[in-house]
């Protein structure tokens, strides 16, 4: 299967053979199969299932509906694939950073999804951590947009160049000989250990400067936080994250913390507990955070546009990136195989980029460095060795991804019952068994698909594997 969107013979050459072979096979096929690519909103990878379903009701034992894929255009129901990645698929990416959105938002401004709006008066900063610098690179564009001269050194690598956004030497080293790609790979793959010790530390150091045992503090203060991972050009990883103080009372979860609980506390807290961690790698020495630190207080107080404007700017900056992956780099969004290593120059990866995943190739040789067999760089070299989640909250931030997309599947099941398309769940039981029959279009298959959708980047709600029995029951009759 492929969904690429270059085809290598002309469209028209691929599209009759699909359409004639749904035509051939019954008057619905072609119908059914437009049906199918309609639901999945733009998926570009669609899942294939094969299997039955059975729907029961929970009191009589009365079979209500009967549905199976074998009435299905070849036997297969088509479901989205649910990937986070834009490079994959840009229609399911895009949902996925909808919700980061709500769920980011959610912890801001409260309101709903179980989060009080109490909680805009809490103490709350967005703070960036990143990596230290592994050797001198390209620069490109500052912080305001404008363009600035790389590197104007008199003595060293140099380079007097003003690089403008899309200048593919933004991130390349200027001397790759000294650059130091053991330690970019290693800082990579160590990344997550780092935000977990910052998390642990960051309680420590505002314990102490509050005047209180660690005990005392976790009695009185929760930290909650949302947080994303980026990958800067150079193909390093550095966080965005929203992290907020919130109060521990018996009546409510999420109380406002103590008067002494400030930002200003908090700030400082972030900046000494970055300053502190820590981490030993083997054979290489000491692994810690980059001396740049942002630390950005989000305004609290009575809601009003400024402020709700800024928190959902907030939302808005940190979702973004939680749809991007390493390929930002220039590498691969996909894990790399043996056979692939000596041909990576001739698969479009910049130099710079290849000299990163063949030392995370290096590293993950388990006969010659078994003490980093743990890491398993190997796995994780197109990441340019890191493995940790792009998106990850504490427990009491806000809502959870699962829960923004149970709701979806809730409400679509609610419609179709509505309809009179579905049975109600809580009076119904469903017997099913699903097997994964592969991924993705045929090139003519893809090249249909991409005409039935035109491009549209506002998708449909999303078909999952969770909504399923609803799915089964709407689509019964096409079983008879």
């Amino acid at each position: 299967m492929t969904n690429t969107a270059e085809f290598p013979v002309p469209v028209g050459d691929l599209l009759g053979p699909v359409i004639r072979d749904l035509a051939r096979r019954s008057g619905r096929d072609l119908t059914r199969w437009l049906d199918q690519v309609h639901q999945l909103g733009g998926c570009r990878e669609p899942l294939r299932l094969t299997g039955h379903s059975t729907t029961i009701d929970a009191a009589t034992g009365e079979v209500l509906a009967r549905y199976s894929t074998r009435a299905e255009p070849h036997g297969q129901l088509l479901i989205r694939c649910g990937n986070r990645r834009a490079s994959r698929c840009p229609a399911c990416a895009e949902i996925y950073r909808r919700d980061t959105f709500h769920l980011i938002r959610s912890g801001l401004l409260g309101g709903d999804k179980g989060v009080p709006d109490s909680v805009r008066t809490h103490p709350r900063v967005l703070a960036t951590f990143t990596a230290p610098s592994f050797g001198p690179v390209h620069r490109g564009p500052g912080k305001d947009g404008k363009t600035i001269v790389c590197h104007p050194r008199r003595t060293g690598p140099s380079c007097f160049t003003w690089h403008k956004n899309g200048d593919l030497n933004i991130g390349q080293p200027l001397d790759p000989e000294t650059y130091d790609y053991t330690g970019h790979v290693l800082w990579n793959a160590h990344a997550g250990d780092l935000w977990r010790r910052f998390t642990i530390y960051l309680r420590r150091h505002m314990a102490a400067a509050a005047g209180l045992t660690r005990k005392e503090f976790g009695n009185r203060i929760r930290l909650s936080f949302a947080k994303v991972a980026e990958y800067q050009a150079r193909g390093v990883v550095h966080f965005h994250a929203v992290i907020r103080l919130d109060g521990r009372t018996s009546g409510a979860p999420l109380a406002a913390p103590p008067a002494w609980a400030t930002v200003e506390l908090l700030s400082d807290a972030i900046r000494s507990a970055v300053a502190a961690v820590r981490i030993d790698a083997p054979e290489y020495g000491s692994l810690a955070w980059g001396r740049q630190v942002d630390v950005a207080p989000i305004s609290p107080g009575v809601l009003n546009h400024k402020t709700m404007l800024t928190e959902r700017a907030v939302a808005g900056y940190v979702a973004k990136y939680a749809t991007k992956s390493a390929e930002t780099s220039g590498t691969l969004d996909r894990a790399i195989k043996t056979h692939e290593m000596p041909r990576l120059h001739k698969m479009g990866i910049p130099d710079h980029t290849v000299r990163l995943i063949r030392t995370a190739w290096q590293l993950g040789s388990t006969r010659n460095r078994p003490d980093l067999a743990h890491l398993r760089l190997r796995d994780w070299a197109h990441m340019l060795g890191f493995r940790g989640h792009f998106s990850t909250r504490s427990r009491a931030y806000s809502t959870t991804l699962g829960a923004l997309r149970q709701a979806r599947v809730d409400y679509r099941q609610r419609l179709q019952i509505d309809r009179g398309r579905a049975f109600d769940p809580d009076t119904t039981l469903v017997l099913a068994h699903w097997k994964f029959a592969g991924q993705g279009y045929t090139p003519g298959e893809s090249a249909l698909a991409a005409l039935i959708n035109g491009g549209a980047d506002d998708p449909v709600p999303p078909t999952s594997i969770d909504a399923l029995p609803a799915l089964a029951d709407s689509r019964t009759e096409a079983a008879k």
